[in-house]
């Protein structure tokens, strides 16, 4: 019996050691590591780490010879109140796994979650497009009562990234309200910075980050104060703090937006930034009956770049990715069709160049949908929105109860997250959307072909 309770201790020193001994290896690794950027021969790892830590390298292999080691030596900067790295890999080889993991001041860090990242196959003129899916939703709110509003915290289940973890995908996008500032965040830069910090840092976020590469939009709230636009005055230091937090392959042109484009498969995404040249939703949609020009959603900048990218995509689907609806005529609320400048401007440009393939993907509403726009002489445009996944549930209420718009049975009113999906053969490909709930329930199903795309 001695013998036992010995052998009981000795068991309980080295659980406890152990555990001590990694907590005290990891307290330099705020969040992270996680893969981003993914393409045929390169990748980027981020982390965050706090203002004691010296030196950084990367170890990286590829799964089908471990022997092979290579390491990347981080060389920005360190230090700062927040520290946000990323480390480029170069080199690798196409379609091919590796695995990763960070040394931080010569120690190497444990994590208790898989570190890999997948290169893209080069399929192009060798084979049909590849079968794929990745994940998509808006709004995640973590509460932090000290600095919420009074009552009942806003944010929910956050269980839901844990279903997002375990659910295959190829990579996932963000569609905007990533984080939300509150008042004590969004009045000042270094505000933003601790927001998207302490947010990222989220326990249970980490293993589903590091589980397929991410990618983002922004929308109001982690762009600065609910509903904000052009006239914010630290725009640029939000722009300084989403280049920081994400891996995007690249934020706009001339230093202005976050915009940018993410290519997988047959399949293009434009990502958009509505908010850098947004005007206030109070401005008239309308003077003398006409448009009002000075009532900008995407800006001209943004509007040409995005115009010239549909006629250079040669994709079966062109995904259109913006934080607002665009097509609901029954959305009182934030909507592209409120700014029908720039609206008709783009709804005709896909008429007039007879752009084939095109559907929007949205969040922010906090209830997902599928929007449906008949066009004449022409095929219907649609609106997926995807929200939320932790943020307050909104159910439709009005006009909208009942929208002739929306198609058949796809309004979720419940924290959801949504799985798209392309298969199919070269000229007959699909693409499936799910609504996925927290515990990984299909809530709803949507399906359209590439041939019901095309005018």
């Amino acid at each position: 019996m001695q013998k036992q309770y010995f052998l009981f201790l000795i068991f309980i020193f080295q659980f406890l050691f152990f555990n001590f001994s990694n907590a005290q290896q990891n307290k330099s690794l705020i969040s992270g590591p996680w893969a981003g950027n993914v393409e045929l021969r390169t990748a980027v790892i981020w982390a965050e780490v706090n203002q004691t830590v010296k030196k950084i390298a990367l170890n990286y292999y590829p799964v089908y010879n471990k022997k092979n080691i290579k390491s990347v030596v981080y060389k920005g900067e360190l230090g700062n109140d927040f520290n946000p790295i990323k480390i480029e890999v170069n080199g690798l080889d196409v379609g091919t796994k590796y695995e990763y993991s960070l040394v931080i001041d010569n120690k190497p860090t444990s994590l208790p979650f898989n570190t890999s990242f997948t290169t893209k196959d080069l399929w192009q003129y060798r084979k049909p497009a590849p079968n794929f899916s990745f994940l998509t939703g808006s709004c995640a709110y973590f509460n932090q009562p000290i600095y919420d509003r009074p009552g009942k915290g806003y944010g929910s289940d956050s269980s839901i990234f844990e279903t997002m973890a375990k659910t295959p995908a190829d990579f996932h996008v963000w569609l905007g309200d990533n984080w939300y500032t509150r008042e004590v965040d969004y009045s000042s830069p270094w505000g933003l910075n601790y927001r998207a910090s302490h947010d990222r840092a989220e326990p249970i976020l980490q293993a589903f980050m590091a589980s397929m590469p991410q990618y983002a939009i922004w929308d109001d709230h982690d762009y600065g104060p609910n509903d904000a636009g052009k006239s914010y005055i630290f725009k640029k230091e939000s722009r300084d703090v989403f280049k920081k937090y994400w891996l995007n392959p690249s934020y706009g042109e001339d230093e202005k937006g976050i915009y940018s484009i993410v290519s997988y498969g047959d399949v293009d995404l434009f990502l958009l930034d509505d908010r850098t040249w947004r005007a206030e939703s109070e401005m008239p949609d309308s003077i003398n009956n006409e448009p009002n020009k000075s009532k900008t959603f995407l800006g001209a900048q943004q509007m040409d770049w995005l115009q010239n990218s549909l006629l250079f995509s040669k994709a079966t689907f062109k995904i259109i990715v913006t934080g607002s609806q665009v097509l609901n005529p029954l959305n009182k609320y934030e909507c592209m069709q409120h700014y029908p400048y720039e609206y008709n401007q783009l709804i005709n440009f896909l008429s007039n160049q007879k752009i084939n393939g095109v559907v929007f993907l949205t969040g922010d509403r906090h209830h997902s949908e599928v929007i449906k726009m008949n066009r004449e002489n022409n095929y219907p445009l649609y609106d997926i929105t995807v929200s939320p996944y932790t943020s307050g549930v909104s159910k439709v209420s009005g006009n909208e109860l009942i929208n002739p718009n929306r198609e058949l049975n796809t309004l979720v009113e419940a924290q959801n997250f949504g799985k798209i999906s392309f298969s199919g053969n070269k000229g007959e490909r699909k693409m499936n959307v799910s609504f996925i709930g927290i515990k990984g329930e299909n809530l709803a199903n949507w399906i359209i072909s590439e041939n019901d795309l095309k005018k």
